[in-house]
């Protein structure tokens, strides 16, 4: 079986190769001479039944990850669940699935034509969790998507793989704070995600959280090559609860802000 950093090691792989090659600029300006350290990933996926939530969790849970907290989003039409590891050194994975029976019949029809195919081979193991889209999707079918759901585009297009990693501001000697590595990316030329603010949270939910928008990479379409925005990088900082153990869930108000990070 893989270990966890086997397998973190291969997303990263191909979130930075594939999905948000300006990662690895972020790690050169953010680091302080020792790696670092990774929150959460997060994994986006539709609600049907053979690719759920519950199917990209299952690789986890069989490397000890537990279900913890549980979060609705219902503008977005979205659920979401993290997990943690006994090991609190391990990132924490944060998965959100499209109720696909809330949107229109249109996305409905192709969204169920797009998984009808895969089978649950196909998400045996791991390996699936990186390697991208497992169907095939023309541009106007993808357009199709994103005029109702940017979601559903982004999970069409790209498949499988982390949209984003996320930097625990806390570890950083040198930023005290998401405002303060704001302001080093964007001197840098990274542009910032401003919807409901550039910093999301605060002390008083004990979690702050800001993103640079995504990547606009290449994706090979069955009839033309375009490019759409990827993956993005989160940076979180986590404050003490009363009983002194730092904060470890998500905002679900903040979280539905950072998915706006690879609209449009």
């Amino acid at each position: 079986m893989d270990s966890c950093q086997a397998l973190f090691d291969r997303l990263w792989q191909d979130y930075t190769q594939r999905l948000c090659p300006s990662a690895q600029k972020v790690h050169g300006l953010l680091e302080e001479g020792q790696p670092l350290i990774n929150d959460h990933i997060a994994l986006r996926t539709f609600a049907l039944p053979n690719v759920g939530l519950d199917k990209l969790a299952r690789p986890f849970i069989a490397l000890g990850y537990e279900p913890k907290g549980e979060y609705t989003f219902e503008a977005k039409k979205l659920n979401a669940r993290h997990y943690e590891h006994p090991d609190p050194l391990m990132p924490k994975v944060f998965i959100s699935e499209l109720m696909v029976g809330q949107c229109s019949t249109t996305l409905q029809s192709i969204v169920r034509d797009l998984v009808a195919n895969v089978d649950d081979d196909a998400l045996k193991g791991s390996d699936f969790l990186h390697q991208g889209r497992l169907w095939e999707l023309d541009w106007q079918t993808y357009k199709t998507l994103a005029d109702e759901s940017e979601y559903a585009a982004w999970v069409a297009a790209h498949g499988y793989g982390a949209n984003h990693f996320t930097v625990s501001v806390n570890q950083l000697n040198n930023h005290d704070s998401c405002q303060a590595v704001n302001d080093t990316l964007r001197q840098n030329g990274f542009t910032i995600n401003e919807s409901g603010g550039e910093v999301k949270g605060d002390a008083s939910v004990f979690l702050e959280q800001s993103s640079t928008m995504a990547d606009r990479v290449p994706v090979q379409f069955s009839d033309a090559r375009h490019d759409i925005p990827g993956g993005f990088y989160e940076f979180a900082k986590r404050y003490p609860l009363p009983d002194g153990e730092l904060y470890q869930g998500f905002v679900a108000a903040s979280a539905d802000k950072i998915f706006e990070s690879t609209h449009q």
